[in-house]
């Protein structure tokens, strides 16, 4: 079937899709000529501010509209400091701090930073009510558990970004909080229980004006028994466009996650994305390519000659796009740079000791030896992410030695080797989501047993705080918690 330029100029007038390398593509350029609506930028994509300023203006040499995209929600999910490590704690320990205008004067200048770079659109904040402590995709990326303080703080980063230009997004509509599967690999479901809960965060952010909301893929049962929310017209449409009022911009999670592509292919599910009530297609987290993102517009596109998407919805969804690509286009920057010490100031003021023995543990007096427990992350995740309190602790006391073990190498001879390692130094063992990962609780438990002196350092979610002489909490692992950290141990902070 031949497809008309029209019908697939208006297709790609509501994708955003992805792409390889640190310039534009060719055939990116000639589909951002034709009208393509926007980009999401990876951390592939990022090598540092002044090559990521020059990308997007080359992105906007080619369309003076696009929305250019990204990940920045500070912490574990960063894009612009995937390299380094996040100069920003996440939401969870914003979270802990509890104060509202710290968490709007970090989006600030959060924002500051991505509307210099040429950002115009965060996919930020996480706007989910972390309930379920077992959950292996939101964790720290939250706010926390308690609806109402997940609630002030999403407005507050809502108010913070969009002072800066940037357009915020609340995601994961309608909450991704309460679930225990990863939506890039099956599909969540959401109890009836918690669906109030869940939704508080949302209509607080709607209140706040926030331009955007990223559906999640995830089942509603008490919407909809059948379908996930972002391939629910129940829930777009009326629940979220109807029931709560929201007139924005509605912008799927990755497209290509197993969640919603795994029945009906990338292109199937997105043209039912888009018949369900979503304005705009994220793609190319994982498919990169230019038959990724020409697939998907042709699917689009055949699905309005078929009937399954009727056009009126497509263009319906294409002005929200436009609409949208005004306000940041009249936008700008409008804030002026910080002193770049918000984030670690935060950080610090996150940090929760407890201690559990009466001998001087703290501050340390020797190099110690550190020992980290590193997890597999989950793929929102750059795997190349630094994390950890090893290097930055042996910047305050020179002769630190760091060891980093995953799952399956901490057996019982590793763990006596690096026993060894320590000798009489003090001893360091950081972890992630410790209660998450078996093997993290068995190794705690060998190394405890041999030093009950040692120094335990919680990088994730502390589910307990009764592990190591000291325990130290920092509720994220971004480059600023694990110097939090090392202040502590050395008695600098």
């Amino acid at each position: 079937m031949s497809l008309s330029g029209d019908l697939l100029r208006l297709a790609d007038a509501v994708l955003f899709p992805g792409f390889a390398g640190h310039t534009p593509p060719d055939w990116l350029r000639r589909r951002l000529g034709g009208g393509l609506a926007g980009v999401a930028l990876f951390s592939r994509n990022i090598a540092g501010p002044d090559q990521l300023a020059r990308l997007t203006a080359e992105l906007r040499a080619e369309n003076p509209s696009v929305l250019i995209g990204t990940d920045e929600e500070s912490g574990e999910v960063t894009r612009l400091e995937a390299a380094t490590g996040s100069s920003r704690p996440g939401g969870y320990a914003l979270g802990v701090v509890d104060d509202v205008r710290l968490t709007e004067d970090l989006a600030r200048d959060l924002g500051h930073d991505l509307a210099e770079a040429g950002i115009t659109i965060d996919f930020a904040p996480s706007a989910d009510v972390n309930s379920n402590p077992d959950n292996p995709v939101i964790g720290l990326r939250a706010f926390g558990a308690d609806p109402a303080l997940v609630a002030r703080h999403t407005r507050a980063f809502v108010r913070g970004l969009q002072s800066a230009g940037v357009a915020a997004t609340a995601k994961h509509f309608p909450g991704h909080g309460d679930t225990t599967v990863d939506s890039h690999h099956g599909v969540p479901v959401v109890a009836e229980s918690g669906i109030a809960d869940a939704l508080h965060p949302f209509r607080e952010a709607i209140d706040e004006g926030v331009k955007a909301i990223m559906t999640g893929h995830l089942l509603v049962p008490s919407y909809d028994a059948e379908r996930p929310a972002t391939l629910s017209p129940k829930v777009l449409t009326g629940l979220l466009r109807e029931e709560l009022g929201f007139d924005g911009l509605i912008i799927t999670d990755g497209i290509e996650m197993a969640a919603v592509s795994a029945a009906y292919g990338i292109g199937g599910a997105s043209a039912r994305a888009l018949a369900a009530g979503a304005d705009a297609i994220c793609i190319g987290g994982e498919h990169a390519d230019e038959a990724t993102a020409a697939g998907v517009r042709d699917a689009i596109a055949t699905a309005v000659t078929t009937g399954l998407l009727p056009e009126e919805r497509l263009a319906d969804a294409a002005r929200r796009v436009r609409e949208l690509a005004v306000w940041a286009a009249s936008s700008g920057s409008r804030t002026e740079p910080g002193d770049g010490t918000i984030g670690l100031k935060a950080a610090r003021r996150a940090v929760r000791v407890t201690r559990r023995s009466t001998a001087a543990v703290l501050p340390i007096g020797p190099a110690p030896h550190v020992v980290e427990l590193s997890p597999e992350m989950n793929l929102a995740i750059d795997k190349g992410t630094p994390w950890g309190v090893g290097a930055p602790l042996a910047a305050l006391r020179p002769g630190t030695t760091v060891a980093r073990l995953a799952a399956g190498e901490t057996t019982g001879p590793e763990l006596e080797r690096q026993l060894g390692l320590a000798g009489g130094r003090p001893l360091v063992v950081a972890v992630r989501d410790a209660h998450r990962h078996t093997w993290q609780t068995e190794a705690l438990r060998h190394l405890l047993s041999a030093r009950p002196d040692a120094v335990v350092v919680e990088m994730g979610l502390p589910e307990r705080s009764d592990l190591g002489a000291v325990h130290i909490a920092t509720y994220g692992s971004a480059k600023v918690c694990g110097q939090a950290a090392a202040e502590v141990l050395t008695g600098s902070l």
